[in-house]
């Protein structure tokens, strides 16, 4: 259930964002990617799950093991917190529910209709998608967003508890989670030479 990248390069709207970018990761650990805004972040973990082509270099996913969380978080409005976290486990094939709604603190909104819930309200539940995949790999672009401190906590709990139980997690994000096993990437030496970028660029890479 190893995810290795290898001398990977990657382009965002026909323009070399990343070049050269080679790391491993195993069970048991997280790998958090850091840069500046227009680095190439989203644009490197949108290859890595598989959604979109790279220019060059091999990456060695764990087949139906990888799970990806990106911007959106994809919550259908209008079925309840449980009917959500249902619909995500028969999808991938699984049953129980309870330890996502207990992690993330959704039990009492487990009613609730995931389109009256607040910002933070409906990332947790997104985020709770995770804990009824089955996955060992997570990977996740800016995770916390939306999240106050004590649900930003949250995560992080969750978090180690997927790694103790062996599996994996890749993300990016600019907050400190408090995780200090995980190792960290600074992706800006990889940034592309040949590419240059203005600020509406920037905001989607």
């Amino acid at each position: 259930m190893t995810l290795t990248v290898q001398d990977i390069s990657v382009a965002r709207g026909g323009i070399a964002v990343l070049e050269g970018v080679s790391f491993t990761l195993t069970p048991g650990h997280a790998l958090v990617l850091r840069g500046p805004n227009g680095a190439g972040k989203t644009t490197l973990l949108r290859a890595i799950a598989g959604l979109q082509s790279t220019l060059r270099g091999d990456i060695s996913a764990p087949e139906g093991g990888l799970v990806y969380a990106g911007h959106a978080d994809g919550i259908k409005p209008t079925l309840t917190v449980v009917e959500n976290l249902a619909f995500w486990a028969q999808i991938f094939g699984t049953t129980h529910i309870d330890t996502a709604l207990a992690a993330y603190e959704l039990t009492a909104l487990a009613d609730r209709a995931a389109g009256a819930l607040s910002a933070g309200q409906k990332r947790r539940l997104g985020l709770a998608r995770l804990l009824v995949t089955g996955r060992p790999l997570w990977v996740l672009d800016e995770p916390t967003v939306s999240l106050d401190t004590h649900a930003t906590g949250l995560f992080a709990a969750a978090i180690r508890a997927h790694l103790a139980q062996g599996g994996a997690a890749l993300m990016a994000t600019h907050i400190d989670l408090g995780l200090d096993e995980a190792e960290i990437l600074d992706i800006s030496p990889f940034r592309a030479s040949a590419a240059v970028l203005d600020s509406f660029d920037e905001a989607f890479l």
